[in-house]
Parts: structure tokens; C-alpha cells; sequence
């Protein structure tokens, strides 16, 4: 069994590819669920459903959302003078509504995010990284921005420099027991391309998560988010350069430091094993191929 680490589209699209190289039976998928965000009366979990679409090949060709989705919900609110700046299409709104009735009926987000794979018929496992609420604020501009509205709002990369970090909550957050099960029974552990500030960081910070990782039999191996030089997507490169991480794979590579075995990127990598591939997953093919190198990879560091 595969289990990988994400949040965002490099770390879906890696699992996609990994769900053709394994199979959804043998592949978990830990996802960050800092950026969640209750709003219009439900919970949106954007990074665990986000692996989710991607899994069910149900992804939107804007990268996020549900293909082929209706936005009649979010016309109505705006015409009854509802703010609407965190656009939920209605079939992604009837998933989060799906989530959110069972988690006010008590039940853990691990259980409720469950009953939106099964809505989707994705056999595939997405866990959240924790059933505990944390969330993600940022500072920037002289003020402290919830993640979401950071990110939309002010702009994210277009907007000002990013000041700070803060993860709200991390301290009292712990990983599941199904986290710590797939952890412990996988023969690979994959970081995925994914921001290692806000998307990977959360997940590493929920406290015993590292000590889970680093103490698993399974080698652990980073996949580079940087392509070319440059992060594919998203303001990676500016939440790198806050948290002093250089945008290189080695500067990843650093960062990861005391959790990884082997890192995977398109450049040269000192200081740890290292595969030097074309890591841009822009096709199917391209994703399975790098899933494959990637899976290969951490075997051979496990003499498997």
C-alpha cells in the first residue's frame, strides 16, 4: 500500500497517477485539511475533496470543482445580496452538504469525508490529516487573513508579501487512528508536489505525525513541487521564501529534513538519494510515469 501525503493539485495529480500504477485498493491518500473553511452553512474540506474529484476523474478543467457543475445556488445568494466570494458549483455544494449533516449528527470528519467517497464511488482512501480543527491563518499586509479569503480575497501571490504562518488549533490536533494504521502498513510514503509550507506543513506539524512517519518501515520520498525552476501553480514560491525555503528541490529536500529518505524532482538534489526525472504531470501518461518512477524509487531505498 501507497500512502501519500497532499494538498493541492500536484499532490491530486500524483495520486491520480498513483491510483493507475496501485490500484484504489492499495493507495491512501493523507490530506491537509487546514484550509477548510465552514461557510453557506456547510463545511468545505477544498484539499480532501480535491484528491477526491481528481480519484473519481470528476476534476473541472479549471482545476478545482466538479466537472460540468451548475452554479444556480450561488446566482440565487448573489441576488439576494449574499457575499459569494467563495464560489461552491451546487454538485460541490450538495458534497459538502453531505459532510456536514453527518459531522452534526457527531460523527469524526475521517467517518463524514468517507460518506463523500462513496458518493463519488471512489474506493480509493482520502483521510483528513486530522478529525481535529485546525486552520490556517496568514499575515500579511499588517493583517491576519483565514486562509481561504487570504487566497481569494487579497490575492494570494498578487497581493502582499506573505509576513507569517500561523496554524490555529495544531497544537490540540493529533493524527487519526486510520492515519496512523496507513502509515504504518505502507510500503511507501510519499510527500507529494504539494506547497511544503501550507499544504504539507500542516499535515507534518499535527503532533506525532512526524514521529509516525519517520518511525514507519516504509522509506518516505519527496516529490519536488518545482518544474522547470518554478512552482507549476499557486504562490508556493512565496510562502517558501517567508518560511526561509529555498524554491529549489534541495531547498524542499532541507525542509524535509529528519522526514524523508529520498526526494524526486528534475534537478539535482545533494545530501540525500535523489531521482532526477521530468516531473511535470500534464497528461494521464505523465502522471502514471511519474508515480511509477516515484513508487520504484522508494523501493529500491527499502532494498524491495
Amino acid at each position: 500500500m501507497v500512502a501519500i501525503l497532499a494538498g493541492g493539485t500536484g499532490g491530486a495529480k500524483l495520486a491520480r497517477g498513483m491510483l493507475d500504477v496501485v490500484g484504489p485498493e492499495e493507495l491512501c491518500v493523507v490530506a491537509n485539511t487546514a484550509d477548510d473553511i465552514e461557510v453557506y452553512g456547510v463545511h468545505v474540506s477544498p484539499d480532501p475533496d480535491l484528491v477526491a474529484l481528481w480519484l473519481a476523474d470528476l476534476i473541472d478543467e479549471r482545476g478545482y470543482g466538479v466537472r460540468g457543475d451548475t452554479w444556480e445556488v450561488m446566482t440565487a445568494l448573489a441576488d439576494a445580496g449574499h457575499e459569494t466570494w467563495f464560489r461552491l458549483g451546487d454538485r460541490d455544494l450538495a458534497l459538502c452538504l453531505v459532510r456536514t449533516e453527518l459531522l452534526r449528527a457527531g460523527r469524526r470528519l475521517t467517518e463524514a469525508h468517507a460518506a463523500v467517497l462513496e458518493a463519488l464511488g471512489t474506493r480509493a482512501r482520502v483521510l483528513p490529516m486530522s478529525d481535529e480543527p485546525v486552520r490556517t491563518h496568514v499575515r500579511a499586509g499588517g493583517r491576519t487573513w483565514p486562509f481561504q479569503e487570504f487566497m481569494i480575497v487579497a490575492g494570494a501571490g498578487a497581493g502582499p508579501p506573505v509576513e507569517e504562518v500561523e496554524l490555529r488549533g495544531i497544537a490540540r490536533a493529533a493524527p487519526s487512528t486510520e492515519v496512523l494504521e496507513a502509515i504504518a502498513r505502507a510500503e511507501a510514503i510519499v510527500i507529494g508536489p504539494s506547497n511544503p509550507v501550507i499544504s504539507i506543513g500542516p499535515i507534518l506539524n499535527v503532533p506525532g505525525m512526524r514521529h509516525a512517519i519517520a518511525n514507519a518501515a516504509a522509506p518516505t520520498v519527496a516529490v519536488s513541487p518545482f518544474v522547470g525552476g518554478r512552482a507549476v501553480k499557486g504562490p508556493t514560491e512565496a510562502f517558501c521564501a517567508q518560511a526561509g525555503i529555498a524554491a529549489t528541490a534541495q531547498g524542499v529536500a532541507e525542509a524535509y529534513a529528519g522526514v524523508i529518505d529520498g526526494v524526486v524532482a528534475d534537478e539535482p538534489v545533494s545530501g540525500v538519494a535523489a531521482l532526477e526525472i521530468d516531473t511535470l504531470m500534464d497528461t494521464p501518461e505523465a502522471r502514471g510515469r511519474v508515480a511509477g518512477a516515484t513508487l520504484e524509487f522508494a523501493r529500491s531505498l527499502s532494498g524491495g
